[in-house]
C-alpha cells in the first residue's frame, strides 16, 4: 500500500526573496597571479576567522599551504551561520574560485542519456535520464541536490567526506547562511522528505536543492521510509520546476551511506520516482541525472536501467 505525504512546510515564495534566490550571484573571481598571493589570501582568511571569530588558536596555525587549506575548511565546517563581511566574502570567493578553476569540471552537456548507453531500457523518459559517476560538486548542471540533515545548515564535523559537507565546503559559507535564513524563517527542523532551494555560490551549478532523507535504524525499511525517500525526489522535482531556468538536475544517492538505506533499494526508488513523476507532471527538465560516486552504486543504477 502507498502512502503518500502531504505537503508541509515553508512554500518557496515565503523565502525566496530573502535569499535573493532569482538574483545571480557575482563570486569575486579576480585571478590569483601566484602561489604567494594565494598563501596571502588563506592566512588573511585565518587571521580572521582566528583573531576576529575566535575559532582556533592563531599561534597553533600550520606553516604548509595544504594543512592551512584543511583548516580552512574544518574552521568553516564548525563556523556557525551568522552575516560576514564582504572583505571576508570576497577572499574566500577569489580562493573558492580559483580552484575551481583547477578542478576537472563535467559539463551536463557531454553527458549520454540512459536511451542511448541503455537501449533496452523500459523506461518512459529514458532519453531524459542520465547515469553518472564522480564528484557531485564538479558538475555543471542548473541545479544539484544535496543529501542534508534535519538541521538544514550543512554538516558541522570538521573535514567530513558526507556530501552535505562537500557540498557546503565548495560553495562557501553563503550557502550556510542561505539556509539558516530558510530555517528561522521556518521555526523548526525539516521534515524528511521536503525540500527547500539556494544559490550554489561557487559551485558550477547555479542552484542547490537541499533534502533529507529518511535514517535507517532498523533492519527492516517501512513502507513509510519508503515513501520518505520517495518524496525526497519528488519535493525537488516539484519545487525546481517553480524557477524559471532549471532544466537539468543531479541528484546524488539519498539516504544511502551514514543514512543506511539499502544501496540497490534506493536506486530503484530513485529511478521509479523520478521517471513516474515526469510521466505524470508538467515539466521543463531535459535532463535529470542519477549521480553515483562509488562502483556499486553504478553497478545498482546500471541494472535497473538494463531492465
Amino acid at each position: 500500500m502507498s502512502i503518500e505525504l502531504l505537503p508541509w512546510g515553508l512554500s518557496l515564495a515565503s523565502y525566496s526573496d530573502q535569499i535573493k534566490l532569482l538574483e545571480e550571484y557575482t563570486a569575486k573571481t579576480d585571478q590569483i597571479s601566484s602561489s604567494k598571493e594565494r598563501n596571502e589570501i588563506l592566512d588573511f582568511i585565518l587571521k580572521v576567522l582566528s583573531l576576529e571569530e575566535e575559532l582556533y588558536d592563531y599561534n597553533q596555525i600550520p606553516h604548509d599551504y595544504h594543512g592551512k587549506r584543511d583548516l580552512l575548511r574544518a574552521l568553516l565546517n564548525i563556523r556557525p551561520p551568522s552575516r560576514l563581511k564582504k572583505s571576508l566574502t570576497d577572499k574566500i570567493d577569489r580562493l573558492l574560485q580559483d580552484e575551481l578553476g583547477k578542478k576537472n569540471l563535467k559539463d551536463f552537456d557531454t553527458l549520454s542519456p540512459v536511451s542511448e548507453i541503455f537501449p533496452e531500457s523500459r523506461l518512459n523518459h529514458s532519453e531524459n535520464l542520465y547515469l553518472w559517476k564522480g564528484d557531485i560538486s564538479c558538475l555543471r548542471a542548473d541545479a544539484i541536490v544535496n543529501a542534508a540533515n534535519d538541521g538544514m545548515l550543512g554538516c558541522f564535523q570538521p573535514l567530513h567526506n558526507c556530501i552535505d559537507n562537500v557540498i557546503h565546503s565548495a560553495a562557501g559559507p553563503l550557502l550556510r547562511e542561505d539556509c539558516r535564513i530558510i530555517m528561522d524563517i521556518q521555526g523548526s527542523k525539516e521534515r524528511t522528505g521536503d525540500a527547500k532551494i539556494t544559490r550554489a555560490y561557487n559551485l558550477p551549478s547555479r542552484y542547490v536543492l537541499h533534502t533529507v532523507g529518511p535514517i535507517i535504524k532498523e533492519r527492516e525499511v517501512s513502507e513509510y521510509q519508503i515513501e520518505q525517500l520517495a518524496s525526497c525526489y519528488k519535493s525537488c522535482l516539484s519545487l525546481a520546476a517553480q524557477v524559471k531556468g532549471i532544466k537539468s538536475i543531479a541528484f546524488p544517492c539519498i539516504s544511502t551511506g551514514v543514512f543506511n538505506f539499502p544501496q540497490g533499494p534506493a536506486a530503484e526508488i530513485a529511478v521509479k520516482t523520478v521517471d513516474e513523476w515526469l510521466e505524470n507532471n508538467e515539466n521543463p527538465f531535459t535532463k535529470i541525472i542519477f549521480n553515483v560516486f562509488l562502483e556499486e552504486d553504478f553497478s545498482c543504477y546500471a541494472r535497473i536501467f538494463r531492465g
